[in-house]
């Protein structure tokens, strides 16, 4: 996988930087063309919703392996790191 490609974004207000691997971006910007948005303001909408202790890049990350498995539908609590009820497993035993 490549190095760090950081960006800037001004979120809030306040100009911040975030360094994620070239994967993750293209990721992103596929996910932003298909909300019909900007990077920046899908960025921005992941930081608005943010739990406040996740990181803005774990965000981010997690928002793009959610996009490239299918399974982003916005950007829910669950892409923004916040706790959310687990998941029930089927029984798979049969029983």
């Amino acid at each position: 996988m490549s190095g760090l490609i950081k960006r800037s974004f001004s979120l809030a207000g306040h100009r911040t930087s975030v360094a994620l691997e070239a994967a993750f971006w293209e990721v992103l910007h596929a996910a932003a063309r298909s909300r019909g948005m900007h990077l920046s303001g899908l960025v921005a909408a992941v930081d608005g919703e943010r739990d406040g202790t996740t990181p803005l890049a774990s965000a981010l990350r997690v928002l793009a392996l959610r996009e490239a498995l299918g399974q982003a539908g916005d950007t829910s609590a669950a892409v923004l790191g916040q706790r959310t009820a687990p998941e029930t497993s089927p029984d798979l035993t049969g029983r």
